[in-house]
């Protein structure tokens, strides 16, 4: 059977080698409406890919269906055997009553990993505190997570996440309503890890300028793919206009780039 992954045509499972996850011809939704139209999208071992775009573009919606969480309306998922996927969604999805430690939150990304009735062990405590340490909160593990900053909850989570030992980490809106400080210290924990630790990494994002100087390719979204490769070329002041409708510019800005929009 041929698949079509971006521009990539394969006919056979061999060639589906380095891939992790493959969306083909898919229209996704939910129920009977259609948010992302004929999609063909891959994601291969080593990527550092964003997928970006207006708001109601269709970001979540994609990153759902690559975890299996949505079914698309039409089309398919591949997805790598035995790939573990780990997922840090939008909003914390711990309930704030509960008076969970830090260390608590993160060792629930152990529970996949044990058996049904199973109690977390001692390797499995220590793995969680090395991924705490990772993500430079160990000292704050018997802390009440409900105390913590909204940076500091972030990192936890994606401690929670790494706990999994996923190959692929998708996060969505990680540094979403985060000031600059811990804007910074995310994105740089996630190329860290992407670099040191060789994790496929996946986010939605609709803050351009965090991603320009991280993603290694962009996907640009709006109801379907408009554009797709490597950061660089996709990320123009032509194709950002097009799709958001103003005038968009890219402008050199020390080691880095940065979006203006307007005139």
């Amino acid at each position: 059977m041929r698949i079509d992954l971006g521009n990539r045509a394969i006919g056979s499972k061999r060639d589906l080698h380095g891939v992790v996850v493959a969306i083909d011809k898919a229209d996704l939704g939910y129920g009977k409406r259609t948010v992302v139209s004929n999609l063909t999208l891959s994601v291969r071992a080593g990527d550092f890919l964003a997928i970006v775009g207006p708001n109601g573009a269709g970001k979540t919606t994609i990153l759902k269906t690559m975890l299996g969480i949505l079914r698309p309306l039409r089309g398919r998922v591949v997805r790598a055997p035995g790939t573990r996927f780990a997922y840090v969604p939008q909003q914390q999805s711990i309930d704030e009553v509960y008076p969970l430690t830090a260390m608590e939150v993160a060792l629930m990304g152990r529970y996949s990993l044990m058996k049904p009735v199973g109690k977390p062990s001692n390797s499995d405590r220590e793995f969680v505190l090395a991924c705490l340490e990772k993500v430079g909160m160990q000292d704050l593990a018997g802390q009440l997570f409900r105390e913590l900053s909204g940076g500091q909850k972030q990192r936890i989570l994606i401690a929670r996440a790494l706990a999994a030992e996923p190959n692929l980490l998708a996060l969505d809106e990680p540094t979403n309503d985060m000031d600059v400080a811990s804007e910074y210290a995310i994105m740089e924990l996630l190329r860290d890890l992407h670099e040191s630790q060789k994790i496929t990494i996946v986010m939605v994002s609709h803050l351009l300028n965090v991603v320009v100087n991280y993603a290694e390719t962009i996907a640009l979204i709006d109801g379907g793919l408009k554009a797709l490769g490597p950061t660089s070329k996709v990320l123009s002041a032509e194709s950002l206009s097009q799709v958001y409708g103003i005038p968009v510019h890219l402008a050199e800005c020390g080691t880095g780039r940065v979006v203006l929009a307007g005139r």
